[in-house]
């Protein structure tokens, strides 16, 4: 499995069987779209700009945007219905979760998650090898609602997103308040995540992934 992050909540995830595109965004959201984007699959969290702009992936992908359990191109994805605030979507809406399996690995990427998630949600959502959490308030999770979160699905792999960077997003907290939460000095950015079954750490991992510039 290869996971890139293309900025804000969006990251491609390559498997032997297909290449997935998730939460793609708008080119106004201010991060640059790398020149390799097409896909099999798209999945989209809800309707907003900064997430599914599908017109950005190419290769005629299936894009899903709604909860359910779909199999394309040999990839399974589940979505899971959950929501955007702690009000029952009252203040935004909903919000899709969507767990992806990748070469015998489970991914979950939270969306624009606004809650904490019920032990019912957990139980759907687990067991996460690697999770997708956003960090940076505003109209997600806050920096310590994400830890509380990864407390509760115990993933292996952390990897943060939707924080404010120098590209986008100034209103979103930096990332150095989540990597406080979490016990955290500092993290070093990687271009890419490449992982399998059997290179999972023992221990949890954060991992920061870098953007294309």
């Amino acid at each position: 499995m290869e996971l890139t992050w293309f900025g804000h909540s969006c990251f491609r995830l390559r498997s032997q069987r297909a290449t997935a595109i998730l939460d793609p965004f708008a080119p106004s959201l201010g991060y640059a779209w790398p020149a390799d984007r097409t896909a099999q699959v798209v999945t989209t969290s809800h309707d907003h700009t900064g997430h599914n702009h599908t017109d950005s992936v190419g290769g005629s992908p299936r894009v899903l945007r709604q909860p359910g359990e779909y199999q394309v191109s040999g990839m399974l994805a589940l979505g899971y219905p959950s929501f955007h605030d702690d009000a029952q979507g009252q203040n935004r809406g909903r919000n899709i979760i969507f767990c992806l399996e990748a070469d015998g690995l489970w991914l979950c990427h939270l969306g624009d998650l606004g809650h904490l998630p019920s032990a019912d949600l957990v139980s759907q959502l687990t067991p996460v090898d690697v999770l997708l959490v956003p960090v940076g308030g505003v109209t997600t999770l806050s920096p310590s609602q994400a830890v509380e979160t990864i407390t509760r699905l115990e993933p292996r792999i952390v990897v943060p997103m939707h924080y404010q960077t120098p590209a986008a997003r100034p209103d979103l907290a930096p990332l150095e308040r989540f990597l406080k939460e979490m016990g955290l000095a500092e993290a070093t950015p990687q271009p890419r995540l490449t992982l399998s079954r059997s290179g999972l750490p023992q221990e949890r991992r954060v991992v920061v992934l870098d953007y294309p510039r």
